[in-house]
């Protein structure tokens, strides 16, 4: 029953992706979760349409949807995992380096910076739009219990540290939503463990990003 269960839904996976539309959607939703509003203008489709291609696909358990921790009136859809062996690695040159953003510079984007760097032969750095004066402890212990190392007294702002050829990822909706419109970034929409201040929040933004990192970084480092 189980092996029919999953044959369904495959079957349903590759149904909805049938439609070149919602192919395209999810070849950009391979490499960073947008909002339908980017989606519709990167593929220059109207509201209603992207609307009713994001319910086929969303039905067929190829995306997930969440509320922008920024603007509580934006959504971010993202792929879901499982619908990943269905799609194309996207099309992207090798950057000099990977800097990953959050609002702070406490916890999300050195996390990421950290397992980039344990991950991939790209270089990788991190930065805040508003950096604090310090990482935040239990994003220092998380990463020690990963065998990661990150300094407690190094936060960084972010036009101190981007340079032309490097590559942007906004790890946080409020980074995101906030840099200049001509930034060019891709978007990983983690929950800020912060709020809860729990270990187990912390735990499940390290798995969030060490899942997307080990997907993302063989894309940079295939030859194009």
């Amino acid at each position: 029953m189980s092996t029919e269960l999953s044959l369904t839904a495959r079957a349903r996976i590759h149904a909805a992706l049938g439609d070149p539309a919602r192919l395209a959607i999810a070849d950009i939703l391979a490499a960073g979760d947008a909002s339908p509003g980017e989606i519709g203008a990167r593929l220059e489709l109207p509201t209603n349409l992207v609307a009713h291609h994001l319910k086929v696909l969303e039905d067929a358990g190829v995306i997930g949807r969440s509320r922008s921790e920024a603007d509580r009136r934006r959504t971010y859809v993202r792929l879901r995992p499982q619908a990943l062996s269905a799609l194309r690695s996207p099309a992207l040159s090798a950057p000099r380096r990977v800097v990953f953003v959050c609002t702070a510079n406490s916890a999300r984007s050195q996390l990421a910076a950290a397992l980039w760097s344990a991950a991939s032969t790209v270089p990788a750095a991190s930065a805040g739009t508003q950096p604090a004066p310090r990482v935040h402890p239990k994003a220092v212990r998380t990463a020690k219990r990963h065998g990661l190392h990150l300094d407690p007294d190094r936060t960084s702002r972010l036009g101190e540290v981007e340079a032309d050829g490097d590559l942007v990822i906004a790890v946080c909706d409020h980074a995101h939503e906030s840099l200049p419109a001509n930034v060019l970034r891709l978007h990983w929409s983690v929950p800020d463990p912060v709020p809860a201040g729990t270990d187990a929040a912390f735990e499940d933004a390290y798995a969030d990003l060490a899942a997307r990192i080990s997907r993302f970084h063989p894309v940079l480092e295939s030859p194009s």
